[in-house]
């Protein structure tokens, strides 16, 4: 019932800014922690220091978790559980984007370049669409399916230790003559924590749009540069009709990565944005439905 009311709580508020502006999000906290450690351990024997400092950091996460458990009271579990949770919020920001893009394409690069890590200058109508819709995809696993998915496993405990880790894989996992070494843990033990939930994203996500056919899916998800975005990405691409991915430009340099469903329509349009926040949602009901009928089952 908690994970029930949690994903209900994080639906109906978000992230209130009267009370993240006053008071600094834990996501925030974490984000000061793991910086505070990259620049106090990232040297010498990288490798060793990163695998050292990430098993510091779940170890750490996952005491807090057990104490917070403790506590007499099921209302600290919602409450921490829908903060860390981020379904409206990535709904609002991927609205924006296409709200944005029908008022201009700088409104609309605007708007994208506050999702995503790649170059937004001189990128055409139909690339902000898709990579708005691509972020959807990949932070409905990261952000959504996989926390809720390590609370209803562990508790408190796994719900903290994901997002520390999710956490970390974002901000040193990244292969950077810094952090290739450094944040090799963080990203290793991201991926694993990712393997299941971004499998049952690209399922939901297959049963709420047109369901296709399922071996198209389970072929071209593998071949994503990351062993776990690929399969809500590749899920949301045959489920839209659309294709994702494709070349794109880090730092001004052009990587040319393959079309996701490259039969799929190109020339993506806010309406596509819309059809995308709309699968959000029909996501997070499935989501919500298979947490009451496990609710149900273990009660029975």
């Amino acid at each position: 019932m908690t994970l029930i009311l949690g994903m209900i709580l994080d639906a109906l508020l978000g992230e209130p800014r009267w009370l993240w502006s006053r008071i600094p999000h834990p996501a925030v906290l974490m984000g000061r922690l793991i910086g505070w450690c990259d620049a106090r351990f990232n040297a010498g024997n990288q490798r060793r220091n990163g695998v050292l400092t990430m098993a510091a950091l779940v170890i750490g996460a996952g005491a807090l978790g057990l104490i917070l458990q403790a506590l007499p009271t099921y209302l600290i579990d919602i409450a921490i559980l829908a903060v860390l949770l981020a379904q409206k919020s990535l709904v609002q920001h991927v609205q924006a984007v296409g709200d944005a893009l029908r008022l201009s394409l700088g409104d609309g690069r605007r708007a994208v370049a506050m999702i995503v890590g790649r170059d937004t200058k001189t990128m055409d109508r139909p690339a902000v669409a898709r990579s708005a819709i691509e972020s959807a995809a990949e932070n409905l696993s990261d952000g959504v399916i996989a926390p809720a998915f390590w609370f209803a496993v562990a508790g408190l405990p796994g719900l903290l230790i994901y997002k520390i880790t999710n956490t970390a894989d974002s901000m040193i996992g990244y292969r950077t003559p810094r952090h290739e070494n450094f944040g090799w843990a963080a990203a290793r033990f991201d991926d694993f924590l990712n393997l299941i939930p971004a499998r049952l994203t690209a399922l939901l996500i297959w049963a709420v749009t047109t369901r296709p056919d399922p071996r198209k899916i389970t072929r071209e998800a593998p071949l994503h540069r990351s062993p776990n975005a690929g399969w809500p990405e590749a899920a949301m691409a045959h489920g839209l009709n659309i294709a994702l991915s494709g070349p794109r430009s880090y730092d001004g340099a052009l990587r040319d990565y393959p079309f996701v469903n490259d039969d799929g329509n190109h020339d993506l349009t806010p309406d596509d944005v819309n059809r995308a926040v709309d699968t959000l949602w029909k996501t997070w009901g499935a989501a919500l439905l298979l947490a009451v009928v496990l609710v149900i089952g273990a009660e029975v």
